[in-house]
């Protein structure tokens, strides 16, 4: 992204004063917001609230006079951030309109003007920015791509030469092998929520189904704070996974110690095998496959992950499947005790550039190499990052699209 500066004239001579009232608007709304927070949820939550809406109100208020050609769908949408955040505060899956009026222009709206953050430093500066409705474009592409998963397969090859250290492989393409691959169906992050309703879930699911896999795995992350309440949400969109008895195991994310036995109970009513630090052998029409679930752990992981792997030793002539929801634990793991690592957790970095078919995210951008997207090895180790089904946090994809893959895993 670029912009055009030249020293703006006294009193911003290139715009209208920006209304009196609009400043009070958002200072009240930002403080109602903090204030709601803290009274239904809690001091942590409204701390957060605070730091987000906080720098969403100070971006805004800056580029506000920008958008006087639009003022009133900019002044909608600014109120509609504020009633999202709000509403969280008694979150709840909510209906379509609400999701069409609030939620869905709220988090465009504030996705754009994150990203607008440049032009407000620009303008605050004391110069006028060119093209203030780009961060507006591209929220609108993330927009759209928060909707939609990219369906591909990919064939990886594990059990292979040595490698350095965390680095990044390419994906083979038109992979030869005499042996029948295994196919995995991995499903993660989908965060039942805003941008994924129970019918979206349910259909990637009766997706997974209909390509017919050896394993379809599931590494954690299932709900947000909006799903978390109602029990039966998760269990009716993984439902037609009760077509693959045996074959669908899952492990814990870090959002699933928020709620876990509404995880537990939807999975269990699914068939769906949990293995938190545990381990299952499954036998499959190619080969016998040992799966490792790891449970998520911020502290101690190295001692956690070598324990679990002394509890549940290597069998000799069958494929390990790991996993790890975290792609960060991967330099934990001892070394030798993965084929396949199967983790999520990075929504594939949820900013970049691969929608234009080049490998950069917003991290790498910056020259900060770390697994959030696609084939990884350590020594004989190899680790797959999904780049996720759906989305938390920040509150669109831009330039990442979501994840429907199948795997077809070749040994070598």
């Amino acid at each position: 992204m670029s912009a055009r500066c030249t020293q703006s004239e006294p009193d911003a001579a290139s715009y209208r004063a920006m209304p009196s009232w609009f400043g009070f608007l958002t200072l009240g709304a930002w403080l109602t917001t903090i204030g709601m927070a803290a009274l239904f949820r809690g001091r942590q939550f409204a701390m957060f609230a605070g730091i987000i809406i906080g720098l969403h109100s100070l971006i805004a208020a800056e580029i506000a006079d920008m958008f006087q050609p639009v003022w009133g769908l900019f002044v909608a949408l600014h109120i509609a951030v504020y009633l999202h955040v709000m509403m969280l505060v008694r979150p709840r899956m909510r209906p379509l309109p609400y999701r069409l009026i609030v939620s869905w222009p709220g988090s465009f709206f504030w996705a754009g003007t994150l990203l607008a953050m440049p032009w407000a430093v620009i303008k605050a500066l004391g110069f006028t920015p060119w093209g203030i409705v780009i961060p507006y474009a591209l929220a609108a592409i993330g927009f759209l791509q928060s909707h939609f998963s990219h369906p591909e397969e990919v064939d990886l090859v594990v059990a292979d030469a040595h490698r350095d250290t965390a680095k990044p492989l390419p994906h083979p393409r038109g992979t030869a092998r005499s042996v029948r691959p295994l196919k995995i169906v991995q499903i993660t992050d989908p965060h039942l929520g805003p941008f994924m309703s129970v019918a979206r879930l349910r259909r990637i699911a009766e997706d997974a189904v209909r390509k017919q896999p050896d394993l379809v795995c599931l590494t954690g992350d299932f709900l947000t704070m909006e799903s978390q309440s109602d029990p039966s949400l998760l269990r009716e969109a993984l439902e037609p996974l009760t077509a693959l008895p045996g074959r669908v195991f899952a492990c814990h994310g870090n959002h699933d110690h928020e709620a876990p036995e509404v995880v537990r109970s939807a999975l269990t009513a699914n068939g769906i095998r949990l293995l938190v630090d545990e381990a299952a052998v499954v036998d499959t029409e190619a080969g016998r496959v040992h799966i490792v679930g790891m449970d998520f752990a911020w502290q101690d992981r190295k001692e956690r992950m070598q324990k679990v792997c002394q509890q549940h030793p290597r069998i000799p002539d069958t494929l390990r499947l790991v996993l790890l929801h975290d792609p960060g634990a991967f330099k934990h793991l001892p070394e030798g005790e993965a084929d396949l690592v199967l983790s999520g957790h990075t929504h594939g970095g949820q900013v970049g550039l691969l929608s234009l078919g080049l490998p950069w995210t917003f991290l790498r951008l910056f020259g900060i190499s770390i697994p959030d997207h696609g084939f990884w090895a350590r020594g004989r180790d190899r680790m797959y990052v999904h780049r996720g089904t759906g989305h938390y946090g920040f509150p669109l994809r831009v330039g990442v699209p979501a994840e429907e893959s199948l795997l077809r895993i070749h040994r070598a």
